[in-house]
């Protein structure tokens, strides 16, 4: 047997994920690592112990497919998919990070963000990276980075210090630190990329003050960037995909066609719809991103419409490590099931601000509702429920910006097993959620990318033919009732904005 090894670098955990030919996973391995708050809305990871988790879950996951002995010489690539927008920068002689990484959640760039909008540069941003300015996105983390850690900006500006998201902190250290790379997919998340001229722009750079030195080299999704280190993993691998979590989703969805979209249901949730091979902007504070390029090596870039929710499995993992209500996260949907609705209670959760479609940095977290006879299970089935209907606002955007009726949506990630949520989700879109067999389409999207390099995999239309239905859910609300709901939860919505202050 030929097998393609993922890599799948998560927001609270590292997994690795063994593909065979029929793209099913046959072996895996995950450790979680720890999440730092050194402030209220900041959130910081340690670039070391998600190397070195990486690194573990890479070698269990090889052992398992063996069955307890590896066989390095069974793979044929890896592929890679990350946290995008998380910030790294380290040291280009020792390799070790000047800071802890700044993750896509954390909000202490949002004055910074703040001061780009008031000087007006929101208009010439959108139009050149297809983003909102938001504290989200990698390049005012960088410049905080650069302005804060003692040193930092001469020493980038001497060429002493390499930035990079997950996708390059992990091929600089699988290769020794021989390749300083990242692909055009997350390198459209930095607030520093041009979608038309698939580079680094020098206007924006100078407008955040990043040396271009310190910036990594771009290449395709799919193609062939480099070799393991033979002691890290047994023998040199071709590290041959690479893509942000939700364009390798999107990928392993085969969302190949113009007008497919799909969400991922992971820490937050993201939906991305394929526009095709040009960038399309948005009307409705969606994001115009790079889905991927290639794939293998053909220099076609793919381009996604995309909608961000901050916060969706991070919900239920508040219940269970904040509120202790659960005490783990598939016990959400029995509790939530205990009643047949929330009782007029809604949750909230902007604990890391809102994205799409109010983007709103200084909203957080909000319970409105409760009354006396509240349970858990109303808070539960809120969780749930508050899961849906950003989803569903996001939905209503991508169909007014797509100008075409969405007629059902795929999902994914670890929370789409959850029956319970995907009815909800069914009912607050008016369409059919359709689950696949393999739920792991992060992780398969980037073996995808990798196996489409190498000649694993022939062509995409191989690809296609391997997705599979594993449950569909049709809606079951009327469309009054959907209306009133959505109406409902706006309201609480609005509660919470602008809580924070700068």
């Amino acid at each position: 047997m030929k097998y393609v090894l993922a890599l799948d670098q998560g927001t609270t955990s590292s997994r690795a994920i063994v593909f065979d030919q029929a793209g099913l996973p046959v072996a895996s391995a995950q450790r979680e690592f720890r999440q730092i708050f050194p402030q209220p809305g900041w959130v910081e990871h340690d670039a070391r112990e998600i190397w070195a988790t990486q690194h573990a879950v890479a070698l269990e996951a090889m052992e398992a497919a063996g069955q307890g002995k590896a066989d390095p010489a069974s793979f044929t690539a890896i592929g890679i998919t990350n946290q995008r927008e998380t910030t790294v920068l380290w040291d280009r002689a020792t390799g070790q990070p000047v800071a802890n990484a700044i993750v896509w959640q954390d909000r202490r760039t949002a004055p910074r963000c703040d001061q780009l909008r008031q000087q007006g540069h929101a208009a010439l941003i959108q139009k050149k990276t297809g983003l909102v300015i938001d504290a989200y996105f990698s390049g005012t983390k960088l410049e905080w980075l650069l302005d804060h850690v003692e040193g930092a900006r001469a020493r980038a500006e001497r060429g002493e210090l390499a930035f990079g998201t997950i996708d390059s902190w992990l091929v600089w250290n699988l290769t020794g630190g021989r390749v300083h790379v990242t692909d055009a997919s997350n390198a459209s998340r930095t607030l520093l990329f041009n979608l038309h001229t698939q580079d680094w722009d020098e206007e924006l750079l100078a407008l955040l003050r990043i040396p271009r030195g310190v910036l990594p080299k771009v290449v395709p999704s799919s193609g062939v960037v480099g070799e393991t280190e033979v002691f890290l993993l047994g023998v040199s691998l071709p590290i041959a995909g690479m893509a942000g979590d939700q364009q390798a989703a999107t990928f392993g969805q085969a969302c190949f066609a113009p007008g497919m979209a799909k969400n991922t249901y992971g820490t937050g949730c993201f939906m991305l719809m394929n526009t095709g091979a040009a960038p399309v902007a948005s009307r409705n504070k969606l994001l115009t991103t790079v889905g991927w390029q290639g794939p293998a090596g053909r220099n076609r870039t793919a381009y996604c419409l995309e909608g961000s929710v901050f916060m969706a499995g991070a919900t239920v993992q508040w219940l269970r490590d904040g509120l202790q209500v659960i005490q783990n996260a598939p016990e959400v949907e029995s509790l939530a099931a205990q009643v047949d609705d929330t009782g007029d209670v809604y949750l909230v959760p902007a604990f890391a601000g809102l994205g799409t479609p109010d983007w709103d940095g200084y909203a957080r977290g909000t319970l409105v509702g409760m009354t006396r006879g509240t349970t858990r299970a109303h808070i539960a089935r809120a969780a749930l429920e508050a899961i849906a209907l950003q989803v569903a606002d996001v939905f209503g955007a991508m169909s007014r910006d797509a100008r075409i009726p969405l007629r059902e949506l795929r999902v994914d990630g670890g929370a789409s097993r959850n029956n319970l949520l995907m009815q909800l989700q069914a009912d607050f879109l008016g369409v059919p959620v359709v689950r696949p067999q393999v739920t792991e389409t992060t992780a398969l999207g980037a073996a995808y990318l990798a196996g489409l390099a190498t000649g694993f995999w022939p062509d995409a239309e191989v690809i296609s033919r391997q997705w599979q239905v594993d449950r569909r859910f049709e809606p079951r609300l009327g469309e009054a009732e959907r209306a009133a709901k959505l109406a409902r939860w706006r309201q609480a919505v609005e509660r919470a904005k602008g809580w924070a202050t700068p």
